[in-house]
């Protein structure tokens, strides 16, 4: 199994060099190995620890949401080097997606939280760098009923900012950080946001524009999609695979 086919593989799924990001983001291949693949790992973002953990199991091909380079240029000391010398003793290969792994149809996200709480039929919303990053669901749930829903969805406790209906009619779901950009939302027409996490003031901001406001983790929200595509490989050549899971309570 060539790393070069599972890149392949992967950029022709995600289309990851024609959805729009943030510059820094680099998605695609961000560190090649020498060729050879035996084992994935799918993790959410590719820090220090997520990094040891995954090559003390063998990985040698590491999917990734948030991946290594968010602040342009870096000298390769500190931690950048530590990461740099576990990637290279382990022959290591580093593949990151961000907006085409929350925005994929399929294997999203988005999609997957969404079809996690019982959400269906989205229609994209939320532009951002080119394209519309979330979903928006027309659905009559009851605010609580949607909290117990998504608590059980992402295992852990949900935070609601309260500002809107208490029976929900049109919810939008945007993984990730997106309470600072509750306003567009509203714009949108949505009564209710669904994301992982947002910015002191968005709590208020959404009671002020009569919004529901779920903080349901960055984290937790997206690790649904590297999950995905790191079965979807594991299927296609036929390699085992693993989650590193290195949760941030965030």
């Amino acid at each position: 199994m060539h790393l070069a086919d599972a890149v392949k593989y992967l950029d022709e799924i995600l289309r990851t060099h024609e959805v729009g990001d943030f510059p820094q983001a680099l998605n695609g291949l961000q560190v090649e190995n020498s060729g050879g693949l035996t084992r994935i790992g799918a993790a959410v973002d590719a820090t220090e620890a997520v990094i040891r953990e995954a090559s003390q199991a063998g990985v040698d091909f590491l999917i990734v949401h948030h991946g290594l380079f968010w602040s342009g240029a870096q000298r390769i000391t500190g931690a950048t080097y530590r990461k740099t010398r576990l990637m290279v003793e382990a022959d290591m290969a580093i593949y990151s997606a961000h907006l085409p792994l929350d925005i994929h149809p399929e294997i999203g996200n988005n999609a997957l939280l969404a079809g996690a709480i019982g959400l269906q039929n989205g229609v994209p919303f939320f532009p951002t760098a080119g394209q519309n990053i979330g979903l928006m669901f027309e659905a009559e749930i009851s605010r609580e009923v949607l909290r117990d829903h998504l608590s059980r969805a992402v295992g852990g406790q949900v935070h609601l900012a309260p500002g809107g209906p208490v029976l929900a009619r049109r919810v939008g779901v945007v993984t990730g950080g997106a309470g600072g950009d509750i306003a567009k939302a509203a714009e949108a027409g949505v009564d209710t946001l669904i994301t992982g996490e947002g910015p002191h003031w968005s709590y208020t901001a959404a009671e002020e524009l009569g919004v529901n406001l779920f903080y349901a983790g960055h984290y937790a929200t997206e690790t649904f999609g590297v999950k995905a595509a790191a079965e979807l490989v594991s299927r296609r050549f036929a390699l085992p695979w693993q989650f590193i899971d290195h949760p941030t309570g965030l």
